[in-house]
């Protein structure tokens, strides 16, 4: 390879080298994947037309193709396939609720209405991509015991007492055990969720950044130069 042929090689990599400190300063990337962020499978009395299931996501991310499972924890059977259609808000919540036969809803701000009643447990509910099969994030509530179907992530969280609902400790953190996500809100909260703010480097830190950044610059600029 002569030098003329570096040329595009040398400025990729110069161009790396500064964006190293740039993204220091950047903002978080937004998670591509949605999470289930809360679940509200029982009511205190009719459970019709109060159940559902938030998700958590980038802002306008599509959620056409992917679908919310309810799986039994008594033989592992799926016995609610829904196919979800539409986006995620502007605030990263989109809520799946329970219609009545009128075809209305109690849960405020509802995004999308279907009929389904999630069981009390213990069962688990599963976020799948419909198109490849893929399991994209999964929950499982309740005392399961031998013989029974466990479908979620680590170990179940716990279930819960009537009216109230599960959800995430942060809506954007998936540590893959459901028992440390998942905590009891006694009043469920559709469309709203906590999420654990990203920590800012100090300006000690960003500045250090930058000039090694800068520094990895210079040494490859010089570096192309002589080849």
């Amino acid at each position: 390879m002569d030098r003329t042929d570096r040329r595009p090689w040398c400025a990729a990599r110069i161009a790396a080298a500064l964006a190293a400190g740039a993204l220091v300063t950047g903002p978080a990337p937004a998670r591509a994947v949605p999470l289930i962020s809360e679940v509200f499978y029982d009511a205190v009395g009719s459970d019709d037309g109060l159940s559902f299931v938030e998700l958590y996501g980038a802002p306008g991310a599509p959620l056409d193709g992917l679908i919310v499972e309810g799986v039994n924890g008594a033989d592992g059977k799926v016995y609610a396939s829904l196919k979800l259609a539409g986006s995620i808000g502007p605030d990263g919540l989109f809520v799946l609720a329970d219609k009545t036969a009128a075809g209305s809803s109690s849960v405020a701000g509802a995004d999308q209405l279907l009929n389904f009643d999630l069981q009390n447990g213990p069962d688990s509910v599963v976020l799948r991509d419909g198109v490849t099969d893929t399991v994209l994030d999964a929950m499982g509530y309740g005392d399961f015991q031998a013989g029974t179907f466990f479908a979620g992530e680590g170990t179940p969280a716990p279930g819960v007492a009537a009216g109230s609902s599960l959800a995430r400790r942060f809506a954007n953190i998936d540590s893959g055990d459901n028992a440390a996500d998942w905590i009891e809100l006694a009043v469920p909260t559709p469309h709203a969720a906590p999420v654990a703010p990203v920590p800012e480097p100090s300006s000690a830190a960003l500045s250090m950044a930058g000039l090694v950044g800068l520094a990895v610059a210079r040494r490859k600029r010089r570096a192309c130069a002589t080849r």
